[in-house]
């Protein structure tokens, strides 16, 4: 049953690219703070294999959730908020296009709790947010 407190946030970006490039960048889950301005810190908490267990430290409030961040490397990175302020995921997807890269994020999240009716104000700065995100990779990946 879908949760109808949820809600939905996309962006894409095309970028002219390798792909590995573009891997590099986005799959260093450390240097997310840098083109997430939502994303103040983050702490790796353990790494297995490809799955990795971590506190994200986020603007709204200075909130600490915690994430179960899934690599399917070169394809996709899915974040799963397991506690805290936030609940649902965020998932990075890669699209090999004829000679570009084609990135898109895709969230489905709502605040937890009484944060609940502050879902749909955040809404609007984790799009903006999304769009700049994605713009500086761009940018970053294009150097």
């Amino acid at each position: 049953m879908k949760n109808f407190n949820m809600v939905q946030i996309q962006a894409s970006v095309d970028i002219d690219a390798p792909l590995d490039k573009v891997w590099n960048i986005i799959s260093d889950l450390d240097s997310e703070p840098r083109f997430w301005k939502g994303t103040k810190e983050v702490r790796n908490i353990s790494k297995n294999e490809n799955v990795v267990t971590r506190e994200v430290t986020i603007a709204f409030k200075d909130s600490k959730c915690m994430q179960t961040v899934t690599m399917q490397p070169k394809e996709k990175i899915h974040a799963q908020f397991t506690k805290g302020i936030l609940d649902g995921t965020k998932t990075l997807t890669l699209q090999q296009l004829e000679n570009r890269i084609r990135l898109d994020v895709l969230w489905d999240i709502k605040l937890t709790g009484m944060m609940g009716m502050f879902t749909g104000m955040i809404k609007k700065h984790i799009q903006s947010g999304s769009e700049q995100a994605l713009e500086s990779i761009k940018q970053e990946a294009q150097r």
